[in-house]
C-alpha cells in the first residue's frame, strides 16, 4: 500500500544513530543520507527522515504512530531495547502481549530522538 513513510527530524545524527540501530535489529542496512534525508529501503518500501525542506522546525504528529513489522517477540524487544540504548524512550505500556479484534499482538513503543511515536509489532500465532 505505501512506497514510503518520510517522517521530520531536528537532529540527522541522532535519527541516523537511532534508527540505524533499531531498524539493524530488523535487518534493515545502515540508512544513506542524501543532504538533508537519511533514507532505509527494504523491498517491502522505503522509511526515511528529513529536516523540514520548509527550514522550520520538525514537529510529532499528536495521534500519529509509524509501526514497524517484527518476526518474533524476541525481535520486538531487541528493537525496543535498541531504541532505548540508542537516545529514544518508551511509551505506553512495557513490551508485551496485548489483545484485541485482530488476535494477539506483541508490542513495544518508543519516542525516537524527536517525539515521534513508533511501534515494534509481532502478529502472534493462533492458538
Amino acid at each position: 500500500m505505501f512506497s514510503h513513510i518520510m517522517i521530520g527530524t531536528n537532529n540527522l545524527e541522532a535519527s541516523k544513530a537511532f534508527y540505524d540501530a533499531v531498524l539493524g535489529t530488523l535487518g534493515v542496512a545502515p540508512g544513506f543520507v542524501d543532504r538533508h534525508r537519511i533514507f532505509w529501503r527494504t523491498p517491502a518500501g522505503t522509511f526515511s527522515v528529513s529536516l523540514p525542506i520548509n527550514g522550520q522546525p520538525a514537529s510529532v504528529g499528536n495521534g500519529s504512530t509509524y509501526g514497524f513489522a517484527c518476526q518474533s517477540a524476541e525481535q520486538v524487544d531487541a528493537w525496543h531495547a535498541a531504541g532505548v540504548a540508542n537516545g529514544g524512550s518508551t511509551c505506553e505500556d512495557p513490551p508485551g502481549v496485548r489483545e484485541g479484534a485482530a488476535g494477539k499482538l506483541y508490542l513495544a513503543y518508543l519516542r525516537d530522538p524527536d517525539g515521534n511515536k513508533i511501534c515494534g509489532l509481532f502478529r502472534m500465532p493462533k492458538a
